[in-house]
């Protein structure tokens, strides 16, 4: 894991599929489903945990996110099961101000 973080940021152009190489299976569930939520939905940590097989680990899920920085992978469409937010890796009030433009009315 170590590896993949370095390699992320030293070489933020490589290829996604180039970084997924270096990705355990979970980790690579993980972007595959947030990858498919559609513009003016989320899904939960949890939900995400569940999809990728294990509903029990909805923080590991925020921790593979965190290091995301992949455009492709909408990780600011994840929040929290209480209906908060949540983290992102550009700040909580850019993640708000995406989710608010595709539609998203939080109520926190």
């Amino acid at each position: 894991m170590f590896k993949f973080m370095r390699t992320e940021t030293i070489c933020p152009h490589l290829l996604f599929s180039d970084i997924m190489k270096h990705m355990s299976g979970f980790s690579k569930k993980v972007y595959k489903i947030v990858k498919k939520i559609p513009k003016g939905q989320v899904l939960t940590y949890k939900q995400v945990a569940k999809r990728a097989g294990n509903p029990r680990v909805a923080r590991a899920v925020g921790n593979i996110l965190n290091k995301n920085h992949n455009q492709d992978i909408p990780c600011h469409r994840v929040i929290r099961s209480d209906g908060w937010l949540g983290g992102y890796n550009r700040g909580e009030k850019i993640k708000k101000k995406i989710l608010e433009k595709e539609g998203i009315m939080l109520r926190h």
